[in-house]
């Protein structure tokens, strides 16, 4: 915030005030800037401990106070200004504070809702799995046993081969039977 001010500096702190709300010239605030930005500045470094964040609020309160000094009657503008900076920082601080519980309950939320999807998801897969070993139980026992062992034992043909005795043929066509088999079941159970 820069006014372009002419050299008001010979007047008090309450003349400058005086005149902004006769003439709402807003060249007189600016020279009350220019007195207390160090004053604010500092002040709101210590509430916000963020220099960046502190000169961003210096610049609000400043704009607060075109409409403040026309209300209010200013006997002590620095002791006034202590505490509207004072007041404004808190004010500030609670937004920020009631922000960041806004944003943890947000995030607290998303989090129960993927806990309830992930349940949701893992109760349709248990029914899924349910079904498929019902459906398996409806396979002849050839189908069944080299379904188990090649897709659930991740067996490959040549070792169901050695351990059931069933030809490569016979262990291909029980498989692919078996899914067909499968599938027809489990649809026709839904």
């Amino acid at each position: 915030m820069s006014y372009s001010t002419s050299n008001h500096s010979h007047l008090t702190d309450n003349e400058l005030v005086s005149l902004y709300k006769s003439t709402s010239d807003k060249i007189y605030v600016g020279e009350l800037y220019k007195r207390y930005t160090h004053l604010v500045l500092g002040m709101c470094i210590q509430y916000f401990k963020d220099r960046d964040v502190a000169k961003d609020i210096v610049l609000q309160i400043f704009e607060k106070l075109f409409d403040e000094l026309k209300k209010r009657e200013v006997e002590n503008f620095k002791a006034w200004l202590t505490f509207v900076v004072r007041n404004y920082c808190i004010s500030e601080l609670r937004k920020m504070q009631t922000q960041v519980n806004r944003d943890i309950e947000y995030q607290y939320q998303l989090k129960n809702q993927s806990v309830e999807l992930d349940k949701e998801e893992a109760v349709e897969e248990e029914q899924k799995l349910e079904a498929l070993e019902k459906a398996l139980e409806s396979l002849n026992p050839f189908q069944k046993k080299c379904i188990e062992l090649f897709y659930l034992k991740n067996m490959s043909y040549t070792q169901i081969v050695e351990m059931t005795g069933y030809s490569v043929n016979e262990v291909k066509s029980y498989i692919q039977n078996g899914k067909r088999n499968l599938k027809m079941i489990i649809t026709n159970s839904k």
